[in-house]
């Protein structure tokens, strides 16, 4: 992930997904793990101003891990309109097209879902 700006220009992505990732158990793994303060920041960097992040997951403590850190990031703000999230076709697409979704569903498992925008960076108060 450390490389996906060689890939990408500074805000060329409008929306981002992170769909059912592996939720890296071990607590020293967690590292490892899609959502991370460090790989946040490179997030930020991809998507766009008003850019929206899509997350899903089947494992209640790693849905507890990315809303934590996403919330926790001055970047990205957290999308709870549910008529904004009801008029994204994305919302709905992520909750039962993948094969992982389709999985979840023939378990009747549970799913976790948090969406978020990009926001522009606070102001600086040492610009002043």
């Amino acid at each position: 992930m450390k490389l996906l700006p060689n890939f990408f220009e500074r805000g060329q992505l409008q929306k981002m997904f992170f769909l059912f990732p592996d939720p890296h158990f071990k607590k020293k793994k967690f590292k490892r793990r899609i959502i991370s303060r460090q790989l946040l920041g490179t997030y930020a960097y991809l998507l766009a101003v008003g850019g929206i992040l899509y997350t899903i997951t089947d494992v209640e403590a790693l849905g507890d891990w990315m809303r934590q850190h996403l919330d926790d990031c001055p970047l990205f703000e957290r999308i709870t309109d549910q008529a904004e999230l009801d008029a994204d076709p994305c919302v709905a697409m992520i909750q039962v097209s993948s094969e992982e979704a389709k999985k979840v569903d023939r378990a009747s498992g549970s799913k976790h879902m948090a969406i978020y925008r990009r926001i522009a960076p606070p102001a600086d108060s040492d610009d002043e």
